[in-house]
This record gives C-alpha cells, sequence and structure tokens, in this order.
C-alpha cells in the first residue's frame, strides 16, 4: 500500500477548469427516489470478524449489491440523471416523456446498465460503447436491459472519446459518469444522485464514523460520499480514498497539485481501473478528502474470502475499501480499538 497525506485538506485545488463541487442536497435526491417504485433502502451490515482483524471497535458495510435490481450504486447515478430528465418535461406519463431522445455513454461496467435501465424506463433509447476487452457476458447483460452496444476502442477512455464523438454528430446526450473541462452539468447531476447511499449509511449507523474508507474509479462515488460527510459530520470523520496503484488518477493528481493523466497496466479492480479522475470529484475531494491510498491487486484479491465470509461477497472492485482497512492495519490512520468504520461495498461479485 503507498499512502499520501492530503495537503489541500479544507481548501481543495483550485485549478481545475471552475469545476464546482459535488452537490451535497440529498433532500432532493430523496423526494425524486419516493416516486420510484424500484427504490428501496440498502442494508448496512456489521462485520464484526472483519472489525477484530482490523483491530477496530466496529465496521459497517454499505451494501449495494441489491440497489434497484442493478447490482450495484450506479444505479443512482445515470438512471437519477435520466429520471430528472423525464420529470423536467411535464410530462403526465413519464414512460413516455423521453421518447425521441438517445443517450450515449461508454461503460466498462455498471454505469451503462443504469443508463440503459433509466432510459427504458422513461422512453428514450440507450446505446452504450463497450472496449474490446469487455467479455461478452456483459455485453448481453446491456442489451437484455434494451440498450444497443458498440464495440469500440482497445479501453474505456478510447471508447469514451468515441462516444463523445457519436453524441456530437449525431446529436444524442452525452451521459457519462465522469467530468472535464466544457462537460460538468450531467456528470454534477449524476453524482448527487449516489447522496442517497451516503445518507442512507449515515442514518444507518448506531453512531457516527470515525473513519470512512471509500474506493475510487474517476472518483463519483468517494467524492459524494465525502462531499455528504462533511456536511453533517463535519471534520471528525478521517476520510480515506482508495484506488489500483494500476490507476492512481486522484493520487497522482494530488500529490502533483492538479490534474494529470496516469497510465498503467490493466486492473483486476476492473470498475476503478479509470486513468483520469472527474474534475468535478478531485474539486471535492481535494478539499474533504484526509488520505489518498494505492492498494496492489493483491491486496484487494486478500479482502475476497474474509468478506465472503461476512456474507458480503463482491468482486475486488467492490471491496477495495475494505481492503484497504485490512491491509493498513491497527495504528495507521490513526485507526485503533475505539475506531467505527463505514466502507461500501458497491457491487457483487464480477
Amino acid at each position: 500500500m503507498q499512502h499520501l497525506s492530503n495537503p489541500f485538506r479544507g481548501q481543495g485545488l483550485s485549478n481545475l477548469s471552475d469545476a464546482p463541487a459535488p452537490s451535497t442536497d440529498a433532500e432532493a435526491v430523496a423526494r425524486l427516489l419516493a416516486r420510484c417504485p424500484a427504490h428501496a433502502v440498502t442494508p448496512l451490515a456489521s462485520a464484526p470478524a472483519l472489525a477484530d482483524r482490523a483491530g477496530v471497535a466496529a465496521l459497517w458495510v454499505k451494501d449495494e449489491r441489491g440497489r434497484m435490481g442493478l447490482g450495484s450504486f450506479k444505479a443512482l447515478g445515470a438512471a437519477y440523471v435520466i429520471a430528472c430528465d423525464a420529470v423536467a418535461t411535464g410530462a403526465e406519463d413519464l414512460s413516455k416523456a423521453l421518447a425521441g431522445r438517445t443517450y450515449v455513454t461508454a461503460s466498462a461496467g455498471n454505469h451503462g446498465m443504469s443508463v440503459a435501465a433509466g432510459a427504458r424506463v422513461f422512453g428514450a433509447k440507450a446505446i452504450v460503447h463497450i472496449a474490446e476487452t469487455v467479455p461478452e457476458s456483459f455485453a448481453e447483460r446491456l442489451r437484455e436491459k434494451g440498450a444497443e452496444v458498440v464495440r469500440a476502442g482497445a479501453e474505456y477512455e478510447a471508447s469514451m472519446a468515441l462516444a463523445a464523438e457519436s453524441a456530437r454528430v449525431n446529436d444524442y446526450i452525452l451521459l457519462s459518469d465522469s467530468s472535464w473541462p466544457g462537460y460538468m452539468d450531467r456528470p454534477h447531476r449524476l453524482m448527487e444522485g449516489y447522496l442517497q447511499m451516503a445518507a442512507e449509511a449515515l442514518d444507518d449507523c448506531p453512531e457516527p464514523p470515525t473513519h470512512v474508507f471509500l474506493q475510487a474509479g474517476v472518483g463519483g462515488l468517494a467524492g459524494a460520499v465525502a462531499a455528504l460527510v462533511r456536511k453533517r459530520l463535519g471534520d471528525s470523520p478521517r476520510v480515506v480514498v482508495v484506488e489500483p496503484d494500476a490507476a492512481p488518477a486522484i493520487y497522482e493528481s494530488i500529490k502533483a497539485g492538479g490534474f494529470v493523466a496516469t497510465s498503467g497496466p490493466v486492473s483486476a479492480m476492473g470498475r476503478l481501473d479509470c486513468k483520469e479522475a472527474s474534475l468535478i470529484a478531485l474539486t471535492g475531494l481535494s478539499r474533504d478528502a484526509d488520505d489518498f491510498v494505492l492498494i496492489t491487486e493483491e491486496e484487494a484479491a486478500d479482502a475476497l474470502a474474509p468478506m465472503a465470509a461476512e456474507g458480503l461477497e463482491g468482486s475486488e472492485s467492490g471491496v477495495a475499501g475494505v481492503a484497504a482497512l485490512l491491509a493498513a492495519g491497527p495504528g495507521a490512520f490513526g485507526l485503533g480499538p475505539n475506531s467505527c468504520v463505514l466502507c461500501f461495498l458497491s457491487e457483487g461479485p464480477a
């Protein structure tokens, strides 16, 4: 594990193309989701054996595997954006509110499922670009949700560039879970959807956590949760952001004092294998996170069996926050026998 303390804590980076900080309006998300019949609160599980192993008093794991039938926290992202678009039309029949619109994106996993599901619910079309390396089984899952699947590019970043070009040429609506100069509004709304998960977790914790471990790819989950943690609990919880050492996008940007694109080998933490951070997420995390860490492939894999033994089976990406906690050991990050830790199981087994 590699560790970097955040020198920008409390103020944040100021050179990120005027990217806004993440939303903290969890109430707006709750109001919209209250109208959704598929919405239900996901469980917060206690993991005492893992807490003992980490040398802490308590470990709570927010279990997102059942979120709205889509298998991950991403159900709160793109589908939420599309639902907001549908409501904004003022249509009485929301199932047809977005007829004639096409949403296009690139995905290596759960984001594409959320786009596909949201588009189908509100009468729109979804096109999902996937890289050549994405398994055909995932392409079939997207098709089952009604999406048109386009294989494009050798890796995620190439797929996203081609999706953006397709949106420009065909007047489609680009719906990415990342943000960059000139593309901020929809990803800002998308991250807002993740506040529901954070609000539920904080509401259900028996006591305020002393530490929050958050896995990050482009940083949407981590940025949203950290922002709400700071709004509700102030400076007290120590927020630790976890990335694969093969994809250190946020870590290296904090180290450099500004956005940098990174490179590296393909990681088994596929949903976190993002070489460039979202500017919105980076803006928020540079202000709100205390620590940034990189974990190895082995450290992520080592958490799978102990998590499964607690009934919390997940992928390397899904358990990465817990993996960092276990790899850190007692004493790191101020962890000790009185610490209460909040983590997120962001998806089930790959």
